[in-house]
């Protein structure tokens, strides 16, 4: 049997022992492997790895470079990495900066462990995981932004798609909550790609926000 591959993990975290647990729990867990531990963006950036890292955890505040300007710059030097927000801050403007930096999820600090591993394992298969607190902030900021005169031929179909998408959900389990395929999903998903255009999830999410499309 072919084994699956390892889902490499970088992380980037200047809290000495919180940065050491993440570190021993991804190594420890069948699947993973850390392919980095580092204390600020700069030694982030600067790291030779065997293989290109799939993932990044990623604190915001940072010594020197922060986090949120330091996920811009990972994506710059590896294109095919999901840098994923690990932070204490819930902030609506944080979140927002986050995502539109190009952030594929945002979770916060104290997320169980097996949750936390969850939430790895959804972003490496395409998903966009948030701690439900930062979902019901996204929630909100779509709400409460007034909408803009365009909609780019969005359906509501597709808005409502886009909806699940940005609230954490991946492809299968938005197709649940809709009861279509994950295939359906993946279909309308690349033509809100298209009339939005943008080319991943969080280009998706940061554009939608910016231009109010939820009421």
């Amino acid at each position: 049997m072919t084994p699956h591959p390892l889902i490499h993990v970088l992380l980037v975290e200047d809290h000495h022992a919180f940065r050491e647990g993440l570190a021993a729990l991804i190594d420890g867990t069948d699947g993973f492997a850390c392919c980095g531990a580092c204390a600020s963006m700069e030694q982030a950036l600067s790291q030779t790895t065997s293989a290109p890292p799939d993932l990044a955890l990623v604190d915001i505040d940072l010594p020197g470079m922060s986090g949120i300007e330091g996920i811009r710059r990972l994506i710059q030097r590896w294109p095919s990495i999901y840098p994923l927000i690990l932070t204490v801050h819930d902030e609506n403007e944080r979140i927002l900066e986050a995502l539109c930096a190009g952030a594929n999820g945002y979770l916060l600090k104290g997320t169980a462990p097996a949750r936390l591993l969850e939430c790895l394992k959804e972003a490496a298969n395409g998903g966009a995981p948030m701690s439900p607190e930062v979902a019901r902030r996204v929630i909100d900021v779509f709400r409460k932004r007034p909408p803009q005169q365009a909609d780019y031929d969005l359906t509501p179909h597709e808005m409502r798609i886009l909806k699940l998408l940005v609230s954490g959900e991946n492809y299968k389990t938005a197709a649940l909550k809709i009861g279509v395929t994950s295939h359906t999903i993946s279909f309308h998903v690349r033509r809100i790609y298209e009339k939005l255009h943008v080319h991943s999830r969080s280009e998706a999410v940061a554009k939608a926000l910016r231009s109010g499309l939820f009421d």
